[in-house]
């Protein structure tokens, strides 16, 4: 006897039908969220994405360091667009709300955590994460990145690897509050170079800053030369992000 006529024969599923036809009308509306989120947030460039914990309290050093980096931004020109949530997601739309320029919430339908934050001028809810982080990559002139658990690090890779793979335009990614990240990024150097799995190049991808001026700075100095519209190359790669 093989390894294969030991497996349990399986019997046809008969709710198979009902289920591959919701999948096929799920595609709908994916696509739907994609249209309406593009066709409201196209007027919105330049913007700074801003990500970080949901979980951090407005009296925590990192909250009030975000919203001075919002107001900061906001002030300079540039759209803030956050996750729309809670915590530094909430103090970045705030810092922007007050400012000179509009504040966007990527919002996300989730069991716990979620829930909008007041401050924002534009707000745009998902189902899926996907068609979200999408639009984050698609309208940010720059990433910055604050101290945060599991769904900032899924974004700040996710941008890496897209700049990486020259799927996406470079633009700057600036971690704040270098004490946070250090381990991350020693840890990244120590292993990932070390044993050949990114080049020691990669790693500039990033920069850390921790003063809220030095981030609207460099985010600048990025673009001085060339402007914040997408070059005709670029244009051609976001089509095909």
């Amino acid at each position: 006897m093989t390894a294969k006529d030991k497996l349990p024969r399986s019997e046809p599923d008969a709710s198979a039908p009902r289920y591959n036809a919701r999948e096929s009308w799920r595609i709908f509306g994916i696509m739907a969220e994609f249209v309406e989120a593009t066709d409201r947030l196209a007027a919105i460039r330049p913007a700074v994405s801003i990500f970080g914990s949901a979980r951090t309290p407005p009296d925590h050093t990192y909250y009030m360091l975000t919203e001075q980096i919002a107001r900061l931004l906001s002030d300079s020109g540039f759209t803030v667009i956050s996750g729309g949530g809670p915590g530094i997601m909430e103090a970045a739309n705030k810092g922007a709300f007050f400012g000179k320029s509009p504040s966007v919430g990527l919002n996300i339908q989730l069991p716990l955590e979620q829930s909008a934050n007041p401050y924002q001028d534009i707000s745009q809810t998902f189902r899926h994460f996907f068609a979200r982080k999408f639009m984050f990559v698609k309208f940010a002139a720059a990433y910055v990145v604050m101290p945060g658990g599991f769904g900032t690090l899924d974004e700040l890779l996710e941008a890496m690897t897209l700049i990486q793979t020259k799927k996406s335009q470079k633009i700057p990614i600036i971690l704040v509050h270098g004490p946070f990240w250090q381990g991350l990024l020693d840890w990244f150097r120590d292993r990932l170079v070390a044993d050949g799995m990114i080049n020691p190049e990669d790693l500039d991808l990033v920069q850390v800053i921790d003063r809220p001026e030095d981030v609207v700075e460099a985010i600048f100095k990025h673009y001085e030369r060339r402007g914040f519209q997408p070059l005709p190359a670029e244009h051609d790669m976001m089509l095909n992000l």
